[in-house]
């Protein structure tokens, strides 16, 4: 493993903060720098400054690396990624790609049977978890396709160093794309919750540092995680009801509203083809296309707060938030 060189493809918010901890592991056990590429390369700066090598485009990362691991954002990319190297001309033989990905089960098979057809292997490995998660190297991952001895090597790249925890979903990689689009419906409902709750607790007079310290405390971390939102800005950490929902157009949302309304989307399709109703993810997802209509694009996930303070009588905007702006 030590002689692999390892790839990357996807700085985002996630992306970034998973090759980070990836390429310290790397240079703490004098393993080859990580090799990594994005569509705005600057993104990789910092990245770069820890060692990794910085390559103009994902064919040169494919080519000098045994091991690739892709964070993109949606379906289209990483069906795009996978079309333009099995169609270079590049040889893929006993290459490993490992895409992190939260992407529909149908966009997992067909990457799966175009890079089997070079006789390289194709792993899903979603993850759960936010941006500040990511930071920590404390997500856990989906993992699973081509068999187990596949997923045994890329193991150690990620369990302690980029995750906590793998969950090994077998040899069909569209089981670990299933397994986080189920995943999200939890996901999805309980952001929602908590904005409902924290808009009654503001309405009603109880406060909302109450509520959000008992949401910690009494229902655990994850949902603390959906009250103390964070975004990548430099004030690090915000909590939900403090403006993070809706950071200044000059900062990155922890996780985009957009991206978090594709993945609704992947659940309720597939609910609906096969007679399975989700009210709670319709009603979450409804509320998040109405905030990224009123508001635009640097909303966070949690956005559906400013619909839910909206629909009580408040202002889209609480003090904290940036007051407007798309």
């Amino acid at each position: 493993m030590a002689a692999t060189q390892i790839g990357w493809y996807g700085l985002g918010s996630m992306g970034l903060a998973m090759a980070t901890n990836l390429q310290r592991h790397l240079s703490a056990k004098k393993s080859l720098n990580l090799i990594f590429s994005n569509r705005t390369l600057s993104r990789g700066d910092s990245l770069r400054e820890l060692g990794g090598v910085p390559e103009t485009s994902f064919e040169k990362v494919v080519d000098k690396c045994g091991i690739i691991f892709t964070m993109v954002s949606n379906d289209a990319v990483l069906d795009n990624l996978v079309t333009s190297i099995t169609s270079s001309g590049l040889s893929l033989r006993s290459k490993i790609f490992v895409d992190c990905s939260t992407v529909h089960p149908d966009t997992v098979a067909s990457a799966v049977s175009k890079l089997q057809a070079h006789e390289a292997s194709f792993l899903a490995a979603p993850v759960f978890g936010g941006n500040p998660v990511a930071t920590a190297g404390k997500l856990v991952f989906a993992l699973g396709g081509a068999n187990q001895a596949t997923r045994d090597a890329i193991k150690p790249l990620i369990q302690d160093v980029m995750g906590r925890k793998v969950i090994d979903c077998g040899d069909d990689a569209t089981k670990s794309s299933l397994l986080k689009i189920a995943g999200n419906i939890v996901t999805v409902s309980l952001m929602e919750t908590v904005g409902e709750a924290q808009v009654f607790a503001e309405k009603t007079g109880l406060g909302t540092g109450l509520m959000e310290e008992l949401i910690g405390e009494a229902f655990g971390q994850i949902a603390g995680g959906y009250s103390k939102r964070f975004w990548s800005g430099s004030d690090g950490v915000s909590s939900l009801t403090s403006g993070a929902y809706a950071p200044p157009l000059t900062e990155r949302p922890g996780f985009g509203v957009s991206l978090a309304i594709k993945d609704a989307n992947h659940a309720l399709s597939m609910a609906k083809e096969r007679g399975v109703e989700l009210p709670g993810v319709q009603l979450a997802r409804d509320n998040m296309v109405a905030a990224r209509e009123y508001a635009g694009e640097c909303l966070d996930s949690s956005a559906m707060y400013g619909i839910l303070r909206q629909k009580a009588g408040l202002a889209f905007w609480n003090e904290k938030s940036r007051q407007g702006g798309k």
